[in-house]
């Protein structure tokens, strides 16, 4: 299999054939603006999902993990504004309501359809306004409306989240293509991010829900703004067969398969950082040399959600020292002697000192909208690489009135 067997195209979430989408404003954001998007396959199709690991669970959660336990959805209705998160019964209700009045709109069962909310925790949720716009959503699906559904789900996210690519198999186009949100209150597993997925290739429940678990394990669980993990985060895959081509078992086609649903939601993950709340630098946190990929990860993550080192990277410092800290108290078990640190290409740390460097040309290399930052920790050959962002005033005022 090649390296990379597949294209970027454009779109997003209507990319694949027989997926329509819209974005409309219902009137549950304060300030207006779109808030309500559907997403909707013209056939039957898989479904996997995954969810928040937060044991406290936003009501759209509940549903949607009812609804797509028989490996089977239609159509994902999504709303920002609102959480609908610690309400409830009423919650519960509101979200049920949102399916089926989606479901009864598009002639499926209210099983058929999956939910999402992102916004303020814990305000009553005007779902009223909700299903009153719910005829004029489904009215303007198009399978061009994928960019005003990926409007429609942003809170604090200052650009849509949209991503697609084409490849071949057997012969044949697949088309996987997604859209995301996300902003603060990202870190896995997962992040306060919604994202829907969908592919016009037709693959059985469980190999579309191995295939989405691999992908989100190097992606979307990968990244962190903030250290905070939401009680909403869903992201959902529809799998609806349209290019005629069929993976019903594991082999080429699925390890193709598997490698561009994984290139998507990792694209997809990297935006999300990338447009972090105050943000002004995507930091790639590249850890090798690791004994297991879980301790390389687990290091990643510690430089990744050091408040120190993020702000160091926000000011352009190039304080090594900060990154050596949080990987010390990472918890994994290491010799420092044996590691050494780069900031770019650029190496400032190695054989248990920190090595004389050039500022200016380390201030250059802080200065660049994009950092990687390479640890190699000298003990074996695994590696991971996490996506953080730098932390930048712009954060706490973003938060510090996230409710008015």
């Amino acid at each position: 299999m090649e390296k990379k067997a597949w294209v970027a195209i454009p779109g997003g979430v209507t990319a694949a054939l027989g997926f329509r989408a819209h974005g409309i404003a219902s009137g549950v954001k304060k300030k207006g603006g779109l808030d309500l998007a559907l997403v909707a396959s013209d056939q039957p199709a898989s479904a996997a999902a995954v969810f928040t690991t937060n044991k406290v669970v936003a009501a759209p959660v509940v549903v949607s993990r009812e609804h797509v336990a028989d490996g089977t959805a239609r159509a994902v209705i999504l709303n920002s504004g609102n959480a609908n998160a610690c309400l409830g019964e009423a919650g519960l209700k509101a979200a049920r309501l949102m399916a089926a009045s989606a479901g009864q709109a598009l002639g499926l069962r209210e099983s058929d359809v999956l939910v999402a909310s992102t916004g303020v925790i814990g305000a009553a949720f005007p779902v009223e306004k909700i299903v009153a716009a719910i005829p004029q959503l489904v009215a303007g699906l198009s399978p061009a409306g994928g960019g005003t559904a990926a409007q429609a789900i942003m809170t604090t996210d200052t650009v849509a989240k949209e991503f697609a690519v084409e490849l071949t198999i057997n012969g044949q186009p697949v088309r996987i293509g997604g859209m995301a949100k996300g902003s603060g209150m990202i870190q896995p597993n997962m992040a306060t991010m919604l994202a829907v997925v969908t592919t016009d290739a037709a693959i059985l429940p469980g190999l579309l829900r191995q295939a989405l678990t691999a992908a989100t394990s190097v992606s979307f669980n990968r990244i962190t703004v903030d250290g905070d993990t939401s009680t909403n985060d869903s992201l959902f895959v529809l799998a609806n067969g349209a290019s005629g081509v069929k993976i019903e078992e594991p082999g080429v086609a699925y390890e193709l398969f598997q490698a561009a649903l994984t290139h998507v939601c990792t694209e997809l993950a990297k935006m999300i950082v990338r447009d972090g709340e105050g943000a002004t630098k995507l930091v790639t946190i590249k850890v090798t040399g690791a004994r297991d990929e879980g301790q390389a990860e687990q290091a990643g993550r510690a430089v990744a959600n050091s408040n120190l080192v993020k702000t160091a990277f926000f000011g352009e410092d190039a304080n090594w020292g900060r990154i050596l800290a949080a990987v010390g108290y990472s918890g994994i078990d290491f010799a420092p002697e044996q590691i050494r640190i780069a900031l770019g290409d650029l190496p400032v740390f190695t054989d248990g000192s920190g090595l004389p460097f050039d500022e200016e040309r380390a201030a250059k290399i802080l200065a660049e909208p994009e950092i990687t930052v390479h640890i190699d920790l000298g003990q074996g050959t695994a590696e991971a690489t996490l996506w953080t962002c730098d932390l930048s005033y712009e954060y706490v005022k973003i938060n510090g009135s996230y409710r008015t």
